[in-house]
């Protein structure tokens, strides 16, 4: 019998990113964070998707902290609105990773 497949799950990330030539922040930006939802088996597939899309954006991902899956959140007492299930959605549907939220930090 054949190994099963693993399924993706969606997981939600905090990426603190610093400045790179052409990352589209504010030009007296320091740095920045991106609240986003990258597929994976596990989080650290996620987590390595999430970093590799953004390096091949011109982002310069410096730390990732993890919030889990949606239903990990949940049962840390998040409530998740029908906007940001409908992100997760799409980051699951398209295997995909999608930024939900850029802030760029200042001094």
């Amino acid at each position: 019998m054949g190994k099963s497949a693993r399924q993706q799950q969606v997981y939600t990330l905090l990426v603190e990113v610093g400045r790179s030539e052409g990352d589209d922040l504010p030009d007296s930006a320091t740095g920045g964070a991106l609240m986003l939802y990258s597929s994976g088996v596990d989080e650290s597939e996620a987590v390595r998707e999430a970093v590799a899309i953004l390096k091949q954006a011109g982002l310069a991902p410096l730390d990732v902290t993890g919030y889990g899956t949606a239903e990990d959140r949940v049962a840390e007492g998040h409530e998740i609105g029908a906007e940001e299930r409908a992100l997760m959605q799409r980051a699951l549907d398209e295997n995909a990773v999608v930024i939900a939220q850029m802030t760029p930090y200042f001094d």
